[in-house]
This record gives C-alpha cells, sequence and structure tokens, in this order.
C-alpha cells in the first residue's frame, strides 16, 4: 500500500490542529522533522476550549493533534506517527515486525500515559475551585505517574536511537518539566540524565522546545 502526505492546506500541505505547548502535538513535529515530512505540514493552532474550533468537527472529541492528510483525518498521536512512519517508507520510527516492534509501542503507550496522568493532574488544578479539588484522584493520578516513572528508568529506550519509544519519553520528561504536577528530577535522575543525552542525540527535541 502507497501512504502519501497531501492534504487541503496552502500549496497541496496536510493540515496538523495543534498547539506548541502539547505534548502529544510534539510528538508530531518532532516525528515530521526527523522523517523530513515537515516541510509537507501546515501547522494550524486548535483551541479544545472553543465550541467554535472546527477541530470538534475534524476529532468529535475536540482533542489535538488531528492530521489532515491525503483525504483523511486522523487523531490521535499515536495513529498520527505511525501514518508519517508509512509515509516515509516504513521501520524508521516503529519497528516493521516482531518483539521490538510490540516493545517500542509498549513503551511508548507507557510514556503517553505518564503524560496523560499529568496532564489530568494539571486540568484537576486547572477546572475546579479549590475546594473542589480531590487529593483522592490527585494521588490516583500521582501513582500512575510514579509507576510509570519506575519502569521507564529501569528499562528506557535507547536515547542515541529515536523512535517512538524515545519522542514520547522525551516529550512527557518535557511536559513535566514545564507544568509541574510532579517533581520528577531528584527520584528519578537517570531519566533526567536521559533526557539530557537524547537532547544531545537528536537536533528535532531541540527545534521543538516550548518557549516560556
Amino acid at each position: 500500500m502507497t501512504y502519501e502526505l497531501s492534504g487541503p492546506g496552502a500549496q497541496g500541505r496536510a493540515i496538523l490542529r495543534t498547539t506548541p505547548t502539547s505534548p502529544f502535538g510534539r510528538k508530531v513535529r518532532i516525528a515530521a522533522q526527523v522523517l523530513r515530512l515537515d516541510h509537507q505540514i501546515e501547522e494550524r493552532p486548535a483551541n479544545t476550549l472553543d465550541q467554535t474550533d472546527n477541530l470538534r468537527q475534524q476529532n468529535p472529541l475536540g482533542k489535538m493533534p488531528c492530521l489532515l492528510a491525503n483525504g483523511l483525518t486522523m487523531y490521535d498521536s499515536r495513529v498520527i506517527l505511525e501514518y508519517l512512519d508509512a509515509v516515509a517508507g516504513g521501520g524508521k520510527l516503529i519497528p516493521t515486525a516482531g518483539a521490538d516492534r510490540f516493545q517500542c509501542l509498549t513503551l511508548a503507550n507507557l510514556a503517553d500515559g505518564v503524560a496523560d496522568a499529568g496532564l489530568l493532574m494539571v486540568y484537576e488544578g486547572r477546572f475546579r475551585n479549590q475546594d473542589q479539588t480531590s487529593d483522592r484522584w490527585l494521588d490516583h493520578q500521582r501513582g500512575k505517574v510514579a509507576r510509570g516513572l519506575d519502569a521507564l528508568q529501569a528499562a528506557p529506550p535507547d536515547p542515541r536511537h529515536t523512535d517512538v519509544a524515545s519522542i514520547s519519553l522525551a516529550c512527557m520528561l518535557s511536559y513535566l518539566d514545564w507544568r509541574r504536577p510532579v517533581a520528577w528530577r531528584d527520584t528519578w535522575a537517570g531519566l533526567g540524565a536521559w533526557l539530557d543525552s537524547f537532547a544531545d542525540a537528536e537536533p528535532a527535541y531541540n527545534a521543538t522546545r516550548i518557549s516560556e
């Protein structure tokens, strides 16, 4: 099967609905740069809270990232990264078969799950009044973060090899640094060293840093 990255954007480019601060959108932006597809993608901002934003028509869940390409509308980041990898010929970011493929996808999913838990902690403080905040809920999410970071520190992906697992882990750790739902660097210092190594090895990580 042949995959193409052409879409309804300017000059036939695909359209990526995201924001610079989304860790999941950043995954797509890094992958596109690594695969040298970024010049074929037009980024358009999305506001998940704006009822008039047509993101809700593009993705019924109203979530980003969302990619419009070659007549397809794709979400979430895991689907989009697999599509970009296929467009680039396959096997660039995701192993094509065997145990390596499923190990890579599992590590990526674990990192995404930690990012999701951190995001829910941030939202708990953002969308609830202080007297409505649930400590039980926050502890539940904090437990997911801690267990996930334990597992990732014990068996991280190779920081010198960019694939969906290393991209997902790097974007998750960067998000935890930025939003600070948990203080992770002292307890999981090995992951801090891992992130430094990945940043040194992958230019696309530095090129997509959030401007604070």
